[in-house]
C-alpha cells in the first residue's frame, strides 16, 4: 500500500573531519533499512564539500552493499518489531506530526499557511535551534564542538572539467540546429494555452521534451502564465 525512498540526512553532513560522516551515513541508512524503505540513497562523505569524488561515491555504494549483504537486517522484514523504545518514538513523531497538521488545517489550509509565511517561518526556527544548541554545546557533533582537531587533512576534492561547460554549449547548439523547430513552437504554444487553463499539463511536458524543448524553454512557457512566485518572507 505504502512504498516509500529514502536519503539519508544531508544536512548532518559537516565540513569538518570529512571522514566522519561515513559512520553517520551508516547509521542513518541502517536505520532507515531497520524501518522497512524500499529505495535507498546514500549521501558521499565529501558532499559538504563539494560534489561527490568518484572514490566517495563508492563509499556510498558500498555502505548500502554491506549493509545489504553482511548484516543480515534485509533479510528480516520487520527487524525493530516488538521495541518500546521504537514504538514510543514511532507514537511521538505521529503526535506532534498531527498537531502541526491540525495548526495549519486551522489557518485554512497549505495554501494559506504559505501565503501566512507559516512553513517559511518554521524552517529557519527549527535551524537556529539546532544552530544555538550546537554552538551551547548542550548538542554534540563531533569534529565541530567535540572531540575537534587542530589540524586536520582534507580529502581530495572533485574539480569539475573547466571546458564542460563549453561542451554542453556546443551540444546544446547541435540540437537546437537539428531539431523541427515548428515543432516545438508548437509544443511551447501548447504548454502555454494549457496553463492559461485547467488542463493537464503534464502529457504536455512530455510532448515538449519528445521534440527536443529545452528545460528553460518548457519553465518560460509556463512563466509566461504563471509569472514567478516570490514566497512571503517568514520575518
Amino acid at each position: 500500500m505504502l512504498r516509500f525512498h529514502t536519503q539519508v540526512a544531508r544536512v548532518s553532513l559537516t565540513a569538518q573531519q570529512p571522514l566522519n560522516n561515513i559512520a553517520r551515513v551508516t547509521v542513518q541508512a541502517l536505520a532507515a533499512v531497520c524501518g522497512g524503505t524500499q529505495s535507498l540513497h546514500t549521501n558521499s562523505y565529501d558532499e559538504a564539500l563539494g560534489l561527490p569524488t568518484e572514490d566517495s561515491a563508492t563509499v556510498a555504494l558500498r555502505t548500502q552493499q554491506i549493509i545489504a549483504e553482511e548484516s543480515g537486517v534485509a533479510n528480516v522484514v520487520d527487524p525493530l518489531g516488538g521495541s518500546h523504545l521504537v514504538e514510543m518514538l514511532t507514537e511521538e513523531i505521529y503526535q506532534q506530526s498531527k498537531n502541526k497538521i491540525l495548526e495549519i488545517e486551522k489557518m485554512g489550509g497549505a495554501m494559506r499557511a504559505i501565503e501566512a509565511a507559516f512553513q517559511q517561518k518554521e524552517i529557519p526556527e527549527s535551524a537556529w535551534t539546532h544552530l544555538t544548541k550546537v554552538e551551547s554545546g548542550e548538542r554534540k557533533i563531533v569534529g565541530v564542538n567535540h572531540g575537534v582537531l587542530e589540524e586536520e587533512e582534507m580529502p581530495p576534492l572533485l574539480k569539475p572539467d573547466p571546458e564542460l561547460g563549453e561542451k554542453q554549449k556546443e551540444k546544446l547548439g547541435n540540437i537546437r540546429n537539428s531539431r523541427d523547430n515548428n515543432s516545438v513552437e508548437i509544443a511551447l504554444d501548447a504548454i502555454r494555452t494549457a496553463s492559461a487553463g485547467d488542463d493537464n499539463l503534464f502529457p504536455l511536458v512530455i510532448d515538449a521534451l519528445r521534440q527536443n524543448c529545452t528545460l528553460g524553454e518548457i519553465i518560460s512557457a509556463m512563466k509566461s502564465e504563471f509569472g514567478t512566485y516570490m514566497a512571503p518572507s517568514g520575518f
